[in-house]
């Protein structure tokens, strides 16, 4: 029984800190999610290039 009842204790815990966090934040302006939109873009492109370096020299070399 003290199990359910701390279990239910961490829940609202959780609960409240959730509702804090989501009174704290606000939308960012339009140049802040261009920017972070940007900064993303060029983070997937250049993990997926270096993805096709690695998965080229590999083909070349022969070992797939």
């Amino acid at each position: 029984m003290a199990f359910i009842q701390d279990a239910g204790i961490k829940l609202k815990s959780f609960f409240v800190e959730c509702v804090r966090v989501v009174r704290v934040t606000k939308k960012p302006t339009s140049d802040t999610f261009k920017t972070t939109l940007k900064v993303s873009a060029m983070g997937i492109a250049i993990v997926g290039a270096l993805g096709f370096v690695i998965s080229l020299i590999a083909t070349l070399i022969g070992l797939v």
